[in-house]
């Protein structure tokens, strides 16, 4: 996420954080912070390379609520920290995503229906898990 005008070509990567460390029951619920953090530093890689659904560079938010809030940003990953629902933050930002390509990360059936209305495709938490 340099600033340049090139930017806002790229797509943008919406994460929902809880959902992306929630698949996967590796002891995540002792230190949520911890494991939005790890997720981060994974999404810094999947910003350069992409995903099958969105060739890279990409820009990623990474949306993040309750005790995993403080995480920071690192150049590569922005960190949205939502004040209540982190549904209604992924939904506010693939908003204001529409007019360019967005792929939302989340099993959550409910805001998979919420983004798709604003353009977005979703893909499963896999899609951020491996590789």
């Amino acid at each position: 996420m340099t600033g340049d005008k090139s930017e806002h070509l790229r797509p943008v990567l919406i994460v929902d954080g809880a959902n992306v460390v929630g698949s996967v029951p590796d002891g995540w619920w002792r230190d949520r912070r911890g494991a939005a953090e790890r997720l981060r530093d994974r999404l810094v890689q999947v910003a350069a390379r992409g995903i099958p659904e969105a060739p890279g560079p990409l820009d990623v938010v990474l949306v993040v609520e309750g005790r995993a809030r403080g995480v920071a940003d690192v150049p590569e990953v922005r960190v949205a920290a939502a004040a209540g629902s982190g549904d209604d933050l992924v939904v506010e930002l693939a908003e204001e995503a529409a007019d360019r390509p967005c792929v939302v990360v989340t099993a959550d059936r409910e805001l998979r229906r919420r983004v798709t209305a604003y353009g977005a495709r979703c893909v499963g938490p896999r899609a951020v898990r491996e590789g």
